[in-house]
């Protein structure tokens, strides 16, 4: 009788939990669906040519067809997902997909129809979030629930900005979903179509690798080779089913070309705040100088951002860095996650080590968007309700990560509606890590009070050393850090036009990439170091 209490408990709260995570999902959906008619990036174009370029065309051309400037480049399974939705594009209006008529088309049709797949797409991300918090108590759930499905971040880069890292995001959940509980077979299989979707995934991939060969594949010589030969077969499967029809049609290398574009330069045209910003300010820095007490220093004939111009150098003073220095410097990053990986392969470590791993192709890749740190801030999201310190750590950083993409909504109709859901952020964060850990060590401190009742005074101490330790608070260079923030949004918005007018205009864009490089790069830190100290 107590077993089915129990089970009959355990549906109930189970059942309660969706209930409440779709009641979450509604609400940012509502908040999704009034932002619709704000600023479009260029994506929404790009995605719109997608849409028509699979639908209008054959299989054969989609990798070769230049009609507009925004030509395909995601892997074939995103082509067939544009492909999918472009069937319904059609119905709503045949513009949409026309490949010349359409060409910067925006009618409000349109416009509806793809922020409407947007949200929809968005579904994985909720399935994602459901597997990966639903052995979780209940006010846990809640915190990471608010972390991620009302994530600011998304918000300005999907709902407002334009893409669909929701749902791409919400494969990687998934994938660790299965990681976590074991099921490495199904995590594997699910991150390899999630590489099929978007390539720049593939910075986990070592991870992945490591992880699976020692946890699944490992285990004498029949087992391993048996499991290793299945797990690869699978893999396989998947990569044979995305690009196997462009290999059929001799067009393998096309694709290559297409993902792989490393013409386009070492950074963005808005630099990601990584360390690549403090490389070039560097080296802008030795350059001016050396000027100055007589050394005749060319100016670059190359750009950063623009691609290398033959053989010559973006950089005055410092050597030139090419791909392979990058992914050599991201393989180095990644050694000692790897090393971990390898010695002791656990499974509540994977989400973790993958976080680290899109943090280090964050920081040391090529041709880094300030979008990418998507990658690491959601997933950190379910670490960081494990710990205070964790906690603590994801506040910092997803306090920066969500600043660093301010400058993509530069439009000033915009401008009150970041800030306010960075500002709704930061008080749902802080309410909820303080409720988390706040409560904890209150309880530990009266559990310790019970057990020691003759002990007046180490009752006393315990609390106090309980709270300190255990509570949610945020230490001074950290909290004089994110002030800073605020001077620097303050220079770039009033400041600077105050004082300079038009002149500089690339100054307080290049000051948010420094600074926000400062705090992402204490965070890969801190991720190192949390990572080398794990047992």
């Amino acid at each position: 009788m107590g077993k089915e209490k129990l089970s009959f408990k355990q549906v109930h709260d189970s059942s309660s939990a969706k209930t409440t995570l779709c009641w979450f999902f509604l609400v940012v959906t509502c908040i999704k669906v009034l932002l619709f008619p704000s600023y479009r990036s260029t994506d929404f174009e790009v995605h719109r040519n997608w849409l028509a370029l699979t639908h209008s065309l054959p299989l054969s051309q989609w990798y070769f067809d230049e009609t507009s400037p925004w030509t395909l480049d995601y892997p074939p399974f995103f082509a067939y997902f544009e492909r999918f939705l472009s069937v319904f594009a059609h119905i709503v209006d045949p513009q949409i997909v026309h490949l010349k008529e359409g060409l910067n088309y925006s009618s409000d049709k349109v416009v509806y129809f793809q922020r409407v797949t947007v949200i929809l797409s968005d579904l994985s991300l909720l399935y994602g979030v459901y597997r990966l918090t639903r052995k979780l108590d209940s006010r846990k759930q809640k915190l990471v629930w608010t972390l991620v499905i009302w994530s600011p971040m998304l918000l300005i880069v999907d709902h407002v900005h334009f893409q669909y890292n929701g749902f791409l995001i919400g494969i990687l959940l998934i994938s660790l979903s299965f990681l976590e509980e074991g099921m490495d077979l199904l995590g594997g299989f699910v991150f390899a179509v999630l590489l099929c979707f978007k390539h720049l995934f593939a910075v986990a991939a070592p991870v992945y690798f490591v992880y699976l060969l020692r946890h699944y594949c490992w285990g004498g010589i029949v087992r391993g080779f048996s499991r290793l030969l299945i797990m690869g077969s699978l893999v396989v499967a998947v990569f044979a089913s995305a690009f196997g029809p462009f290999f059929h049609l001799g067009q393998i290398q096309q694709v290559i070309q297409r993902l792989f574009p490393f013409g386009r330069g070492l950074c963005h045209a808005y630099w990601a705040p990584n360390f690549w910003v403090f490389y070039i300010m560097l080296d802008k820095g030795l350059a001016f100088i050396l000027r100055k007490i007589g050394f005749n220093i060319q100016a670059p004939a190359a750009s950063f951002t623009a691609g290398l111009v033959g053989d010559s150098s973006p950089f005055s003073v410092l050597p030139r860095i090419t791909p392979s220095v990058t992914f050599i410097m991201v393989l180095l990053a990644l050694s000692p996650c790897l090393f971990k990986a390898w010695k002791n392969p656990r499974p509540q470590m994977i989400t973790r080590w993958i976080s680290y791993a899109y943090t280090c192709g964050f920081l040391f890749g090529w041709h880094v968007h300030e979008k990418a740190s998507l990658h690491f801030v959601i997933p950190l999201a379910f670490v960081a309700a494990q710990t205070p310190e964790d906690a603590k750590h994801y506040f910092l950083l997803s306090i920066v990560s969500c600043y660093s993409l301010f400058p993509l909504l530069f439009e000033a109709q915009e401008y009150p509606i970041k800030v306010l859901l960075l500002l709704l952020h930061f008080i749902l964060m802080w309410s909820g890590f303080s409720a988390q850990f706040s409560d904890k060590a209150e309880t530990r401190a009266t559990t310790a009070h019970t057990t020691k009742k003759g002990d007046q005074f180490g009752s006393k101490g315990s609390l106090s050393a309980d709270v300190k330790n255990n509570g949610f608070a945020i230490g001074l260079i950290e909290s004089v850090y994110l002030a800073g923030l605020v001077v620097v949004e303050i220079w770039g918005q009033f400041l600077h036009p105050l004082l300079f007018g038009d002149k500089l205009a690339f100054l307080p864009l290049m000051l948010i990439s420094v600074y926000c490089a400062l705090g992402i790069m204490y965070s890969w830190i801190w991720q190192l170091r949390s990572i080398v100290k794990s047992h």
